[in-house]
């Protein structure tokens, strides 16, 4: 089965969701992306156990933080759903896609040739 989601959407695979620390989301918007999401295991089905619990808190924690910044908190989400919701998985695709599309580009975009102090 073939998936259509918008290509704009950069998978990153990792063991569990429950590995992805708050920096790396913080960084992935310092970079300039406009947006986050993380598709984590059905809760109480994690095969680490608590990561993706692990992942929700993280999430809760980064949206409260681009909201004190002025980013705001819709840039991140967290959706659980099964390795066989294939169809459920572009369908957040292209929400979260149409979501960020309407909160408009991220202020923190690097400009070419800006020099990380």
């Amino acid at each position: 089965m073939r998936l259509n989601y918008p290509t704009n959407v950069k998978i990153v695979k990792v063991p569990c969701t429950g590995r992805v620390d708050t920096l790396l989301i913080l960084k992935t918007f310092e970079s300039g992306v406009d947006g986050v999401y993380l598709a984590g295991c059905l809760e109480g089905e994690c095969h680490f156990l608590r990561g993706n619990l692990r992942a929700k808190k993280r999430v809760q924690y980064v949206k409260t933080l681009l909201e004190e910044v002025g980013l705001g908190s819709g840039r991140v989400e967290m959706y659980n759903m099964s390795s066989a919701q294939g169809q459920r998985f572009a369908e957040v695709a292209r929400e979260m896609t149409e979501k960020i599309r309407a909160l408009g580009p991220s202020p923190v975009k690097k400009k070419k040739g800006a020099v990380n102090p």
